[in-house]
């Protein structure tokens, strides 16, 4: 029985209406990295601006691996299968995977925030309300101020990843889409270097951003008026009574899902990935590429499987549709591209094509097998954009693909990172992108959706060439003599250690995450 229909019947028997009642355990994970950033606007306006860095990375990371202790102690129970929060969140096998996943990406984008001074990065603002060029912005820099708020702006954007994927209904996923957004619409505008091209890309991510939650309000309306609530069983139920109005049922998937294709880059409103993952600072686009993705799929695999199962021969040639263009657009576009960040951006883009590839499976394989290529595509790219921050010249990072020519001869190990980051993209064997590819491309041919697998497949061989030129213009160019050096701090070296361990172990030996992944999915989830 519901909550609502409880409180009717107390009503009805001249009874007080019970207290709200909510398990504090089942929600602890988010409740700790919410803590934090909320310690941590404390600790901006009390604590004094030369310690606040060394208090508020503790905390940090503090907030994000007591979340992930705390959820592995749920996972570890014999049916995490509950719903918390009085009906708004759900704990269930998928989404505590997936907010385990997001929380150990965050620990390792952490790492990168975390990188400070100019000789090893300079990632931040010295003071975000300083105009570019201005006497403050100089005097502030001279001074080595350090951008702390980044901390608790990235712990609330971390929490709102984790709680959309939880979310049981449309209102509480809507809360998560701004919690999760607002911050990082913040974040990218607060590039050390190229501030006007960082400013650009925040305006233009939130511009975007609006858009994309005004047709995700519009349809969770369409939905609350065919259905008589937001919640996503009631919705399914609905459907499954087949007694609504089909018209407003329709436009109010296609709304709710072009807001929710928008997070994750799906062509067509994949427009503001390219711009903001270059203007954004580097490991602010790292947290995006892997636990914004992660968090975005976890919300559509809990839409689609739980509200929209049953209308699954409805929205399934639409999602065919996006897949094929995501793949293609963003394998054929990223060819053209002559900026490091923006070819993986369309990357991004191409994944994100492939991993559609699992929803549309709408199997458990589909859901296990696309919650592994997160975990991998997640360790990967945080590990491709940590050797970004590396590579640097006198403009701050070397951007254009001209100024990597001769990496591999100047600095051959960082260069033979960088290119096995990118083999593992490729979806190369004993990388952790093939067996991501094949675990997904097995799912889709299972599910009947042979012809995609077969353009994904076409689309994977085409990605394979801008991958490979990279490789060939770090190795096979002669370097320039006032090219960029490479400098690495301690907490990036440990991010792109982190990143080829698990693009190696996810690649050779796989089974033990595809089996975790496989027993997340028999407790599916929650209604």
């Amino acid at each position: 029985m519901s909550t609502t229909s409880q409180v009717s019947a107390v009503l009805a028997q001249g009874g007080d209406i019970p207290a709200p009642h909510i398990e504090y355990g089942q929600i602890a994970p988010l409740l700790l990295v919410l803590g934090a950033a909320v310690v941590g606007v404390l600790v901006e306006a009390f604590v004094g601006r030369t310690a606040r860095y060394y208090v508020q990375v503790p905390l940090a990371f503090l907030g994000l691996a007591g979340g992930f202790g705390w959820t592995i102690a749920l996972a570890w129970r014999d049916n995490p299968h509950h719903v918390a929060a009085e009906g708004a969140l759900g704990v269930d096998g998928p989404t505590l995977f997936i907010q385990g996943t997001i929380l150990v990406l965050a620990l390792v984008s952490l790492l990168l925030i975390a990188e400070r001074g100019d000789k090893v990065g300079g990632h931040f603002a010295a003071q975000a309300s300083a105009l570019p060029g201005s006497e403050a912005e100089q005097r502030t820099t001279e001074a080595g101020f350090t951008q702390t708020e980044v901390f608790p702006l990235m712990m609330f954007a971390v929490g709102g990843m984790m709680m959309f994927p939880a979310a049981n209904d449309l209102l509480t996923m809507f809360v998560a889409l701004e919690v999760m957004s607002l911050p990082l619409y913040l974040l990218c505008g607060l590039a050390r270097r190229r501030r006007l091209l960082s400013q650009e890309a925040a305006v233009k991510y939130f511009l975007l951003g609006a858009f994309s939650s005004a047709f995700f309000l519009y349809g969770a309306a369409l939905l609350y008026g065919y259905a008589g609530s937001v919640r996503l069983s009631d919705i399914s139920a609905q459907i499954g009574k087949d007694a609504g109005s089909e018209t407003l049922l329709l436009a109010g998937v296609a709304l709710l899902t072009v807001g929710l294709l928008f997070k994750l880059g799906g062509v067509p409103f994949h427009m503001w990935k390219p711009d903001v993952y270059q203007g954004a600072p580097t490991p602010i686009t790292a947290l995006m590429a892997s636990c914004t993705v992660v968090a975005a799929f976890g919300g559509i695999l809990r839409v689609y499987y739980v509200a929209f199962e049953t209308l699954k021969w409805d929205w399934r040639p639409l999602m065919w549709g996006v897949a094929i263009l995501t793949m293609v657009a963003g394998s054929i576009i990223a060819i053209t591209q002559s900026d490091i960040k923006r070819m993986l951006a369309y990357s991004s883009i191409a994944h994100a094509g492939f991993l559609l590839m699992g929803v549309i499976a709408s199997s458990a394989d589909g859901l296990s097998s696309t919650m592994f290529y997160l975990v991998a595509y997640g360790f990967t790219s945080i590990g491709a954009f940590a050797v970004v921050t590396m590579v640097r010249d006198a403009g701050g990072e070397a951007g254009h693909l001209s100024r990597w020519a001769g990496l591999g001869k100047r600095s051959p190990v960082v260069a033979g990172v960088f290119a096995f980051f990118l083999l593992g993209f490729a979806g190369i064997p004993l990388t952790s992108g093939f067996t991501g590819k094949f675990a997904v491309f097995k799912a889709a041919v299972e599910g009947g959706a042979t012809p995609l697998v077969i353009v994904a497949v076409i689309s994977s061989a085409v990605a394979a060439f801008f991958y490979v030129r990279v490789i060939v213009v770090m190795f096979f160019s002669e370097p320039d003599a006032e090219g960029p050096v490479v400098v690495a701090g301690p907490a990036t070296a440990v991010a792109v250690a982190l990143g080829v361990t698990a693009t190696v172990v996810l690649g050779v030996i796989p089974q033990p995450v595809l089996d975790l992944a496989g027993q997340a999915t028999t407790h599916m989830f929650v209604r």
